[in-house]
């Protein structure tokens, strides 16, 4: 299977990025993007190729061996969400500061454009997702790429541009255009730490700014995206965004994390709350909103079909159309085939390293 990888960007053509960007205008404010016309029911597939290439299969709901993605599709999944690290580890591996250890899927550029490739050819629309990492980043890690350890703000800023600028380009060259684009992963306590956090806000909003304007020098339509974890919690979508609003970031839409099986609760105690919040952060700044990642026990199929069911509904039923959305994340995975045991997929196995979706995923049709 196709796993190359780039290790590095060179200087040079990071420098011609940049020069690019400001040729064609950098945009000063928000770019007006249209609304959404159709409702995305989305997945992160950014594991798909990298099991792939372990010899993990798929079947359908027939028992035959399919391509993920399209047995996807056919359960009504019409986008899917791909990751983006700086300098990934050539093995695409990482171990976590507990000493755990999982697989990062084939997240560099080269991998990212492969995939978005095959989805564009069965119709799915793309949502890419810029870690500005070389792993996963999240509320625990917002680790700065090794290559930009020992920068200071100003080349910060530039590797951030840069490094945006060049991904988008090089999707763009390839024939594809994100119709969203997230700037940063899980920024709950901001990003590239510790330049950028809650406790600088004005650090933060120009770094994200940076990502704003790469992704609309090279695709004005594309919709840009915020993205937290933990979707229930109001006060903290508040404090954030506030902190935002003030120090002038720009961006098009909240995107959410929602996963009750991690705050050690069903999601029938924190589904209104999960709503309530989708509604005021419309109402109290005036953008999009949309689930960029939900999921729930491959072990309990039922109650996660309900789950995302609901979860659906809550979006849809946002005022005026503003609710654009909701992606599984991961859900071609099993822990039977991952290093970490990962248990939130939505498959069942059948055999060893063979996978079959089950009916949670059913509640996208």
């Amino acid at each position: 299977m196709f796993k190359k990888s780039i290790k590095a960007i060179i200087s040079g053509v990071l420098s011609l990025s940049v020069l690019t960007g400001v040729a064609l205008g950098i945009a000063s404010k928000p770019i007006p993007v249209q609304a959404a016309t159709t409702f995305a029911k989305g997945a992160d597939i950014g594991w798909l190729n990298q099991l792939e290439n372990k010899g993990v299969k798929w079947q359908n709901d027939n028992g035959a061996q399919q391509d993920a993605l399209q047995i996807l599709k056919d359960h009504g999944i019409d986008s899917v969400r791909l990751r983006v690290f700086v300098n990934p580890p050539s093995n695409f591996q990482w171990t976590k500061n507990d000493g755990t250890s999982c697989i990062l899927g084939y997240a560099d550029t080269t991998g990212v454009i492969y995939m978005a490739k095959r989805a564009k050819a069965l119709g799915m629309r793309v949502m890419l997702d810029f870690h500005y990492s070389d792993h996963f980043a999240d509320p625990a890690y917002q680790d700065k790429p090794l290559a930009w350890v020992n920068h200071d703000f100003n080349q910060l800023k530039k590797d951030v541009y840069s490094h945006t600028y060049y991904v988008m380009n090089a999707l763009k060259n390839a024939g594809v255009t994100p119709e969203w684009v997230q700037i940063g992963n899980e920024t709950n306590s901001g990003m590239l730490w510790p330049t950028a956090s809650t406790s600088n806000y004005s650090n933060w909003a120009q770094l994200i700014n940076q990502g704003y304007d790469a992704i609309k020098a090279v695709s004005p339509s594309s919709k840009t995206i915020i993205h937290l974890s933990n979707g229930a919690d109001n006060s903290l979508y508040r404090s954030v965004f506030d902190g935002l609003k003030a120090a002038g970031a720009k961006y098009d839409v909240i995107g959410m994390s929602y996963y009750p099986y991690w705050n050690n609760v069903d999601y029938t105690k924190n589904i209104n709350a999960l709503g309530n919040n989708l509604n005021d952060m419309v109402a109290r700044y005036g953008k999009e909103v949309m689930i960029c990642e939900v999921g729930g026990l491959e072990s309990n199929p039922t109650n996660t079909y309900n789950m995302v069911k609901a979860v659906i509904n809550k979006v849809k039923a946002v005022p005026n159309g503003k609710g654009l959305g909701v992606f599984y994340w991961e859900p071609e995975a099993n822990s039977s085939v991952l290093p970490d045991k990962y248990p939130l997929g939505a498959t069942t196995k059948v055999s060893n390293n063979v996978l079959k979706f089950s009916t949670a995923i059913d509640a996208f049709k």
